[in-house]
Formats: C-alpha cells, sequence, structure tokens
C-alpha cells in the first residue's frame, strides 16, 4: 500500500506526486480541518466531481505478468483556484479519491492547488501534510501490529514437537 513517495526522506524536495498521493489517502476530517479556513476561496470548477469505475491490475507474485484484479469506485474533480493578486496566475488543482466522496476530493484538490504556491507550500506542509503523514503511519503501524499477531513461528513448533517425541524415546 505505501509506496516509495510516502517518505520523501530528508532534505528532498516535497514534489507534486509527493502531496498528491498524500491527499488521495487523507481521510475527509483531517483535509476540513486543515483547510477550513481556505474552503470558501473563489474557485471555478474546470471538472465538477463525478465518480466512476477504474480497472485495477495486480502482478502475479509481484513482479509477474498483469491481470485484472477488479474495479474500484474513484471520484476525481479538477478546479480552478482564484489568484490572490494579480501578480500571481491561476492555479488548476486536481485530484482523484477512493470513493464516492464529493467533498474529500474538491478538498483534496483545492490543498493541490494551494500547495502549488511556493509561498504557502511550507505553512500547508506542516499544517495539512504532516498530519496526514502521522495518520498514514499510525494506520500502517495498527495493520502491522494486527498481522503480526497473527504470526505462527513454524520453526519453533516443530522444534518443539520433536523435543517432546526424543523425551518419550528415553
Amino acid at each position: 500500500m505505501f509506496q516509495a513517495f510516502d517518505n520523501p526522506g530528508p532534505g528532498r524536495p516535497l514534489g507534486r506526486a509527493h502531496w498528491m498521493a498524500l491527499l488521495a489517502r487523507a481521510p475527509l476530517g483531517l483535509l476540513e480541518s486543515a483547510l477550513h479556513e481556505h474552503a470558501t476561496r473563489p474557485a471555478r470548477w474546470l471538472r465538477a466531481p463525478e465518480t466512476g469505475l477504474m480497472m485495477v491490475q495486480g502482478r502475479a507474485g509481484g513482479t509477474g505478468e498483469r491481470f485484472n484484479l477488479g474495479e474500484v469506485t474513484v471520484t476525481r474533480c479538477a478546479l480552478r483556484v482564484e489568484a490572490d493578486s494579480d501578480a500571481i496566475d491561476a492555479t488548476v488543482g486536481v485530484a482523484y479519491v477512493l470513493g464516492r466522496s464529493h467533498r474529500q476530493v474538491q478538498l483534496a484538490a483545492l490543498a493541490d492547488a494551494l500547495l502549488q504556491d511556493p509561498v504557502r507550500q511550507p505553512l500547508l506542509d506542516t499544517h495539512l501534510l504532516e498530519p496526514i503523514r502521522a495518520h498514514l503511519r499510525s494506520t500502517q503501524a495498527e495493520r502491522q501490529a494486527r498481522a503480526a499477531s497473527t504470526k505462527v513461528d513454524f520453526f519453533t513448533v516443530a522444534r518443539e514437537s520433536g523435543s517432546d517425541s526424543e523425551e518419550d524415546a528415553e
């Protein structure tokens, strides 16, 4: 689930692909709280939120031949955010989100447009993207903990059963 672009590492600039990947998986609550003051900015729809299906492909063993895994519901939109001054051009924000939440995709597209402004980017990185990263890290840690709790060490089981039979033979 988590790709290399989720953790850009220290000293690497934050690229658009990085923040779009984070925004696509951000929960609605985090987007609402971080963008509440920007949500009323004048914006013009280039593509209103629309929901459709997208084919998801997998690879056998992660590296083999591709195969169609199934379809997922995706909502997308594009909007143009008007600039604060005439010196700065209007920016276009685009977003794709799994599911049917029109509000979530609208806020993700707004965040994409705002993050393209180099003046706003550090502040939005701190108040928007860092909480998303923390949420995704905690979600991943919970998932790994659940998976680890079901782990069975077969080597230990085999060794324990083998030691019992040796004691019985004596």
